[in-house]
């Protein structure tokens, strides 16, 4: 992607239509300009977005429709009805039909024209689409009462009637409906135009009567290749047994549609859902370094499914597909036009801010550290002058143009790094032990924290390959480090000592990743941490491990705080390598796996088994949302063979192999609702008595305490809808499209775990609502509680190294040289471990972007999906999650004041903001998007 400067789009006037009288707009209230992103074609465009505020282009559309009744109605009059059906009037007058208008919504886009340059091109282009129209065809609800057979739709073609606004076109179309009719179920579309047009919405309008059909859909181009209509059923939202009889061979042609027939490659036009397995992260075919195995549908390599491309099989490795063009995903799901806008300038500028210090390290030695601290500083307090276009190499066709732009004005030839909020509140921070532990229970990785409930420590994994299972953390170490206030046997028995255990995980792949040719080094570890009287953890003890192999035995130390200088240093590199294996864990596994990858499978099945008339559909279809998009595009730069993962991360190569072992040996549905997360990681119990029916081990634990609001907020709103639809069991049960759902998921999304004995079954409204509830938080509150940190938590990475280059200077056998440079210098040896300068900031960069809220975010519990149907029990459950939503965030504030709560307030803490329903764009360290959009 790239970027080009903003473009001047300006009209002498806005022309709205109200009650039939033209009113002029002045051009100061319109804006006036826009990005265009240069991209292949109009088939790879993005969805749209909003320019001017929602509130007005509803009323602008509104009195357009209001224009089309009859002089003695009046838009109050007007019914804006969710139900689906066009009542008033339909049946007919003795002896005549019903003049009824259909007032469709066109956003305006720059989709079609991406790959002109100039402006005036794309609106002499775009003006010349709009001269042409859209068939439109009413269907009727009910079937013919004589023949039992569907009624011939009524037809017509729209004529545009409004396009002096920038954001929308208005279109009209008149219909003589027959006597008898009936209600009108749905529309049939067929774009006319030699593009593709977004549709927003269409309103059906009959004497005093309205019904909005919310759209908000591509439409491709009636041709040869794709004659077919596409369907938009009313807002009313029905189970499959309940369908109206007019629509049902709709509902099921229209879901057939979406599932495609699984042959062929996929075009950037389709809207067909499908399954593969991760096949395409590597590139056998430009070297076998380059290749990769395939993550599921194997023993070996466990993993979710992703969405299917149909792209060509690699020649050397026909089980592997080729990486050619961009990644197919349905085109519903590709980002808005402000997504994309934002995505690519915060893109295009993160790259520049690594290019820089990139571009100078990589004149002398790409694997080059930073010299001193104060050079890391640099990057935040006196910024680093732009490069020169001809040094930034491989950079050099997508960076120029952003440079010249950004030294326009005066001070621009210097670029800064946005200071994270962890070193605008303590640069120091870092350093200390208390915050080392804080971050476990109030970072970006909450869900690693697990409680002690045996000692001696002991391994899962086979003692004849990896050592004895039994740790090598003792009870006099760690009683010591307690102060001797109690024995080991005592803090376990009362629930204070805790761990971070990356044992298991990473002991396979230690001399795997300590092979690469790349620098860089991995130990199994275990921290210790014990719980102290005040709510805060006391960091005890550090155990690394480093399995035998031909060459070596096993070798494993224990490091301790000491007033001992050399131990005192030893120390703060031990704590570096469990920073770099939780920034790992946290990337792979917590955030990449639980959110983003497992999460695909939900959308998948969703939109090939749920009709978008189902209500089950109508609620989680807002917490699908870019899903797919940002999935695609992490397979394209950050988790493919060599992309950004590989370059930074300390598992290199094997990064996606260690993701695939933790989805093996962790991954359950039943536990990514949160309760039961932190009853498995023993860090609550059940307890009815206590609120939300926990008892957690640590009382002030951030994320805990606020997400459960979160969740509880989710649990409510969705028992209530679950309640609205489905009476009884056998509702549930015999709803075939959520039964095909979720056979669909367990069987094919996750398929490698079909046969697991955990998966629910949804057969009751309870299950069901369980069921979606989880899915609903996995997608919405815990990515939020992982992501949306990451800058202010990673972005000054001596507080959260992505890497650890260099072993411990103790490990046996010693090397001498090593041992002596650490002796003689260990604030260098320090800066030798962590990530070079190329590294660093490359990390730096991404977690900026992906730190960051668009401006066209859609927040839960936010207006922009609030229930369209009539249902009142609907509408009131939902308002009542905005309301809560919104007194959870002055909770959370009050806890961020409360002094008694250590973990989230104090001098230097960055208060605790991450489950804080809503936020503004931009870096916020807050908000809950209602996907897994970025």
């Amino acid at each position: 992607m790239s970027l080009l400067p903003p473009q001047q789009i300006t009209k002498p006037s806005s022309t709205i239509i109200s009650n039939n009288v033209l009113l002029r707009r002045p051009k100061s209230q319109l804006s006036s300009s826009r990005f265009l992103l240069n991209g292949p074609s109009s088939s790879s465009s993005s969805s749209p977005s909003s320019i001017s505020g929602r509130t007005r282009r509803q009323r602008r559309f509104a009195c357009a429709a209001a224009s089309t009744t009859t002089p003695s109605s009046s838009t109050s009059s007007a019914s804006e009805s969710g139900a689906g059906v066009v009542d008033g009037g339909m049946a007919g007058k003795a002896g005549g039909g019903v003049r009824v208008k259909a007032v469709a919504k066109i956003k305006v886009t720059v989709g079609g024209f991406l790959d002109s340059l100039r402006p005036s091109r794309a609106m002499d282009d775009f003006k010349d689409l709009i001269g042409r129209s859209l068939e439109l065809e009413l269907v009727s609800a009910h079937l013919d009462a004589k023949t039992g057979k569907e009624k011939s739709t009524v037809r017509s073609y729209a004529h545009k009637v409004d396009d002096d606004e920038l954001d929308a076109v208005v279109y009209e179309a008149d219909f003589d409906v027959p006597p008898g009719f009936g209600p009108v179920g749905a529309v049939l579309i067929s774009n006319e135009h030699r593009d593709e047009v977004f549709l927003e919405e269409i309103k059906v309008v009959t004497s005093g009567t309205a019904m909005t059909i919310r759209c908000n859909s591509w439409l491709q181009p009636r041709s040869d290749a794709a004659p077919g209509k596409r369907v938009f059923f009313s807002n009313k939202p029905y189970l499959p047994s309940q369908t109206p009889p007019g629509l049902q061979s709709y509902r099921n042609k229209d879901l057939a549609q979406k599932r495609g027939d699984g042959t062929g490659k996929r075009l950037p036009t389709d809207r067909i859902y499908d399954y593969d397995v991760y096949n395409d992260l590597g590139n056998p075919d430009t070297g076998a370094n380059n290749a990769r195995p395939v993550l599921g549908g194997n023993k070996q390599f466990p993993y979710p499914r992703r969405c299917r491309t149909g792209r060509a099989r690699s020649a050397k490795d026909p089980h592997s597909e080729t990486r050619s063009g961009d990644v197919y995903v349905p085109r519903d799901e590709a980002f808005s036009e402000s997504k994309n806008v934002q995505f690519s300038l915060k893109t295009l500028t993160s790259v520049l801010h690594a290019a820089v210090p990139a571009v100078q390290s990589t004149l002398v030695d790409p694997e080059q550290g930073f010299q001193s601290f104060f050079v890391i500083d640099k990057l935040f307090e006196d910024g680093v002058e732009l490069p020169r276009a001809e040094d930034l190499g491989f950079l050099r066709s997508v960076v120029p143009r952003l440079l010249e732009l950004l030294r326009d004005g005066p001070g621009d030839r210097v670029l800064l790094f946005d200071r994270p909020a962890n070193v605008q509140k303590d640069k120091f921070a870092w350093l200390r032990d208390e915050e080392f532990a804080r971050e476990t229970l109030a970072g970006i990785n909450p869900y690693a924290i697990e409680l002690v409930r045996e000692f001696p420590l002991r391994s899962k994994l086979d003692p004849a390959v990896y050592g004895p299972a039994e740790s090598a953390i003792t009870a006099e170490q760690l009683e010591t480090q307690m102060g001797h206030v109690m024995t080991v046997a005592e803090a376990v028995k009362q629930r204070r000592l805790f761990m971070l255990d990356y044992h298991d995980l990473f002991l396979p792949y230690v001399h795997k990743i300590r092979s690469l040719e790349k620098r860089t080094t991995m130990y199994g570890s275990r921290t210790v941490f014990f719980l102290c009287d005040d709510g805060t953890l006391r960091l005890l003890a550090i155990e690394l491990t480093r399995p035998a192999s031909a060459s070596s035995p096993q070798w494993r130390q224990v490091f301790t705080s000491s007033t001992d200088t050399t131990k005192s240093w030893l120390w703060r590199m031990a704590k570096s390598h469990v920073r770099a294996h939780d920034a790992g864990h946290h990337e792979l596994v917590t955030h990449w796996l639980r959110t983003h990858c497992a999460v695909e499978p939900y959308i998948i099945a969703a939109n090939r088994h749920l009709s978008e008339m189902h209500p089950v559909y109508r609620l989680l279809h807002p917490h699908f949302r870019y899903t797919m998009r940002i999935n695609a595009l992490a397979r394209s730069a950050l988790i493919n063979g060599g992309g950004i993962i590989e370059l930074t991360f300390s598992p290199g190569k094997y990064a996606m192999e260690l993701s695939s072992a933790a989805y093996d040996k962790l991954w359950r549905f039943d536990m990514e609702a949160l309760p039961a997360d932190l009853v498995r990681r023993g860090m609550a119990e059940e307890d009815p008595e206590a609120e939300h029916g926990l008892k957690l081990a640590i009382k002030d634990y951030p994320f805990a305490n606020d997400g459960l609001l979160i969740w509880d907020a989710i649990k409510s709103w969705v028992n209530a809808y679950v309640a609205s639809y489905y009476a009884d069991a056998g509702s549930v049960a015999g709803d075939v499209e959520l039964q095909a759902f979720w056979n669909e998921v367990r069987t094919v999304g996750h398929g490698d775990k079909k046969d697991a004995p955990w998966w629910p079954k949804l057969d009751t409204p309870e299950t069901l609502s369980h069921t979606l509830t989880t899915i609903i938080w996995v997608a919405a509150a815990h990515h939020a509680a992982v992501n949306f940190g990451q800058y202010d938590f990673g972005g000054y990475f001596p507080n959260r190294p992505s890497i650890a280059r260099t072993k411990m200077p103790v490990e046996e056998p010693v090397d001498a040289a090593a041992m002596e440079a650490f002796l003689d210098n260990p604030d260098k040896a320090l800066r030798e471990c962590f990530p070079s300068q190329v590294q660093a900031t490359l990390v730096m960069a991404v977690l900026d972007v992906l730190s960051s809220h668009s401006s066209d975010e859609e927040y839960l519990g936010g207006e922009e999906t609030a229930p369209w149907s009539d249902e009142v029990a609907v509408k009131a459950a939902y308002a009542g999650f905005g309301k809560r939503l919104k007194e959870v965030e002055g909770i959370i504030d009050g806890r961020n004041k409360d002094r008694k709560l250590k973990n989230r307030c104090g001098a230097g803490i960055v208060p605790y903001q991450l489950m804080k329903p809503f936020s503004k764009p931009g870096v916020t360290g807050m908000g809950i998007p209602n996907s897994t959009s970025i």
